[in-house]
């Protein structure tokens, strides 16, 4: 026999392996994630038999003593799902990894299961404290607001963090802008020990008064990809300096007023509803709203005039979308920035009626 026929065979002995392969697994391997100390752990394994003829498993051989196999012992019609369940008995602290092999009148080979984890004295939990989930972090926050900033400021958050995961992490916050700064109470953090990134707030590189406002994205490890599933929100409100207004101006100061401080939306039967609110002037100079900002992509704003002179009136015109309110991460709510020096910061709130 030449060699080209040799190979010729194999492959084709090859392929008939393949193709004899009558079960269908959805994951070969589960991760149990944390097990509590002698508490056994269960894998479930969901599988199909795709074959044409009833499938019998005739035995399923596991790595060790301390893991047991739960499988059909009868005959499996085609088409049939099943499902096989290895469980350890996680009576050693510490990662595990445990396998199985399953033998079965569908194939000549066997074909391999696993089931990973890590055994732990308790397994606690956080999801009160750490509502948000980044991957195996959890955190106690996913909006950074620094709310109220003069310059020259250079307040700081402190963003709580757990391992809720089985592997050691090291979790940053990736693509800051010049005016934060970022550091991690340590480098790693390994499974279920807690931590905390402090974020500090430049001011002095704060371009301009009102809100500025931008996304960073925490990572597990370093190197990760940035994503929508890993992104928090920062904000940061600097209010304007009086300090260099005349004797004049703090004499005869513009004074804002509004007809509401608060919206309050029903959404129940259409899709958006519109507000109006009236911005009045009742101040001696003129009133300048240097900034409107929205905190929510549910709202839309019309304003009519920035540069109200005293005794002058304008309207806010406020949209907001049923789906966009009802699936907004953030709080939705608007901010206006103005040069009354006893109201320089308002906030209307955005509530459900």
């Amino acid at each position: 026999m030449n060699k080209k026929t040799t190979i010729a065979l194999l492959l084709m002995l090859a392929a008939q392996t393949v193709q004899a392969q009558k079960i269908v697994v959805t994951d070969k391997e589960v991760n149990c994630g944390k097990v509590e100390y002698f508490k056994p752990a269960t894998a479930t394994f969901k599988m199909k038999n795709k074959g044409s003829k009833r499938l019998k498993i005739d035995e399923v051989k596991v790595s060790c003593g301390c893991i047991g196999a739960d499988y059909p012992k009868d005959e499996i019609p085609a088409g049939s799902d099943f499902e096989v369940k290895l469980t350890y008995d996680a009576r050693q602290m510490g990662h595990f990894y445990k396998e199985a092999a399953i033998y079965s009148n569908g194939s000549k080979s066997p074909l391999y299961l696993s089931m990973r984890g890590i055994v732990v004295e308790e397994v606690a939990d956080f999801s009160g404290d750490y509502p948000f989930k980044i991957g195996d972090l959890r955190i106690d926050k996913r909006d950074l607001e620094f709310d109220d900033v003069n310059k020259g400021d250079r307040p700081f958050i402190e963003l709580h963090v757990i391992n809720d995961g089985t592997t050691v992490l090291q979790p940053n916050l990736m693509h800051l802008p010049p005016y934060l700064e970022a550091t991690s109470s340590s480098q790693y953090l390994r499974p279920g020990h807690q931590g905390k990134i402090t974020v500090t707030l430049l001011s002095e590189k704060l371009k301009d008064y009102g809100v500025t406002e931008t996304s960073v994205y925490l990572a597990n490890k370093l190197g990760e990809k940035v994503s929508a599933d890993n992104e928090l929100t920062a904000s940061a409100v600097l209010l304007p300096q009086f300090s260099l207004m005349s004797d004049f101006e703090r004499k005869n100061p513009p004074k804002i007023n509004l007809s509401a401080n608060e919206i309050k939306v029903n959404l129940s039967q259409n899709d958006k509803q519109t507000e109006r609110i009236a911005i009045y002037n009742t101040g001696r100079t003129n009133l300048q709203i240097s900034s409107l900002h929205m905190y929510s992509k549910a709202l839309k704003l019309t304003l009519g005039k920035r540069v109200l002179k005293p005794g002058e009136k304008t309207t806010l015109k406020v949209t907001v979308e049923r789906d966009a309110y009802l699936n907004a991460r953030t709080r939705p709510r608007i901010l206006m920035i103005t040069n009354d020096p006893k109201n320089p910061k308002i906030e209307l709130k955005v509530t459900k009626d």
